[in-house]
């Protein structure tokens, strides 16, 4: 006897259908799983077999064979389990063949016959809408998470006795959907705890404003980590597509292990600099999201940049430009959301005081070397590069400036002005280049002005452009439609090649 089940396996972050035929024959016991099944699939067969009986089922001694479809695509994870179960109940005529109709499973299987959770569940529920199934059974603690895609209708699934209620009157009810207002965390860390920086927390604020890349360079103890660490606390709060995204994401690498989930907050990822390219921009086999997805729609922070792998930083440049990385492997092929705000930090020589302390010691050709390491081409897609010194301590001891709470009231407010501008949440830094030209029109003045810079830093086309977005932002948060003088020296000002 033959029954069908629809299932998911994930690939990156996405969900790629999986339909299960359970055939069911007379013959020597046995259980084959085909279609391109990894190890965690080809396990399910002992998890199948143990929770059907410890659930009160009867596992059918006979030959069963379970194929996974399309043949070509390669499954992987546990999520696969409950779909198997449910169809080899169904060709075993344990439950009506016609609960599996027009329905979806994911879920993995306990030994005593409960449900687990499983990555990906909401990309999972979109990919069951989109597919048309009128029904999504999954794990009771993926239930919220899953009804964020709005569409089929979740089942959340304690145990696999629950299966027979699929249909019937005592059908669990679906739960609502996760909720995705900000979390208030009054222990986060404030812009007021940097002391001393009055230029770094004006680079933050416009960096924050237009989500433009900002590099920090000083010696230790400058404040570049304490300054990097504070920015998503002046960023604004995720609007409901966003958070969406980064929780697809998260759910898909494994964040989201409970009903209640991760905080729904912008994300901050501050990988080791030993990390590789494959780890920063994703990679292996099968292919995985690296930090630059992991950090979709927040900040990755890269502290001690010249000390990262030349091909890890290098990898960077077509993700920042274009907001998505490819990636394509022999029969895969992938691509990943990574609409990010990088942020570096770095020493100006190896030593780390800098060629103007007299306590440096490091020769010409050191510091040329050490600040090679960021390249021109990775060096023009940071719109934003700042120098900072030790600050005194007259300046430490006193009074703390503004907190977060207020530059974020700025930020906020340079951001709706873009939004009304350009449409949905897109920011001045995703702006494309004819968007600029059409957004950023300059007076006489502030043409000389630009023009002037331009041949005075040596400025690249792109170049051009990014100090154009950068000055954009600044009369965004001046509150002016026009980009004026005042507005492009800053942006220049703020625009020069990266000193790492």
């Amino acid at each position: 006897m033959l029954a069908t089940a629809h299932t998911f396996t994930l690939l990156g972050v996405e969900a790629r259908p999986v339909r299960v035929e359970v055939d069911v024959q007379r013959g020597l016991p046995s259980f084959a799983l085909v279609g391109l099944p990894d190890a965690s699939v080809r396990e399910s067969r002992e998890r199948v077999r143990a929770a059907l009986t410890n659930s009160g089922f009867d596992f059918p001694q006979t030959r069963i064979t379970a194929s996974l479809a399309p043949a070509d695509l390669r499954k992987g994870g546990p999520g696969l389990d409950l779909a198997i179960a449910a169809a080899l109940l169904g060709s075993s005529g344990q439950i009506p063949e016609a609960s599996l109709e027009n329905a979806a499973f994911a879920g993995e299987l306990a030994l005593d016959g409960s449900i687990r959770s499983v990555p990906g569940t909401l990309a999972m529920a979109e990919a069951a809408s989109a597919q048309g199934f009128r029904t999504l059974g999954v794990p009771a603690v993926n239930g919220p998470e899953a009804a964020l895609a709005r569409g089929s209708r979740v089942i959340p699934l304690r145990n696999l006795r629950e299966l027979e209620l699929l249909g019937g009157e005592l059908e669990p009810p679906s739960p609502p959907p996760m909720d995705l207002s900000p979390p208030a965390d009054p222990d986060a860390p404030d812009v007021a705890d940097l002391r001393g920086q009055p230029g770094l927390r004006r680079a933050m604020e416009i960096a924050a404003a237009g989500s433009h890349n900002l590099l920090i360079v000083g010696p230790p103890g400058a404040g570049k980590s304490m300054a990097a660490r504070r920015l998503p606390s002046i960023l604004p709060p995720l609007g409901e597509e966003e958070a969406v995204e980064v929780l697809r994401i998260a759910s898909a690498c494994g964040g989201l292990a409970t009903a209640d989930g991760p905080p729904v907050r912008r994300p901050f990822r501050a990988p080791h600099h030993t990390i590789s390219s494959a780890g920063l921009v994703g990679g292996g086999t099968p292919p995985r999201a690296g930090q630059i997805t992991l950090a979709h729609r927040g900040v990755l922070f890269c502290d001690e940049l010249a000390e990262f792998p030349r091909d890890a930083l290098e990898a960077l440049r077509e993700p920042l430009e274009s907001g998505r990385v490819s990636i394509v492997r022999a029969g895969h092929a992938l691509d990943l959301p990574c609409r990010f705000m990088l942020v570096a930090a770095a020493n100006p020589c190896p030593c780390g005081l800098g060629p103007e302390s007299l306590d440096c010691h490091c020769s010409d050709a050191q510091v040329r070397r050490y600040q090679a390491r960021l390249s021109g081409a990775l060096a023009d897609r940071i719109d934003i590069s700042i120098r900072v010194g030790t600050p005194e301590g007259t300046e430490i001891a006193a009074e703390s400036g503004e907190g977060s709470a207020a530059i974020r009231e700025r930020v906020v407010a340079a951001r709706e002005r873009q939004h009304a501008r350009l449409g949905g949440r897109r920011t001045n830094a995703e702006m494309s280049a004819s968007q600029v030209r059409e957004t950023a029109q300059l007076d006489a003045e502030a043409a000389d002005v630009l023009a002037a810079g331009y041949s005075a830093l040596r400025l690249s086309g792109r170049g051009w452009d990014r100090t154009l977005r950068l000055a954009r932002t600044i009369a965004d948060l001046d509150d002016s439609d026009p980009v004026r003088a005042a507005h492009v020296s800053e942006a220049l000002a703020l625009r020069r090649r990266g000193e790492a």
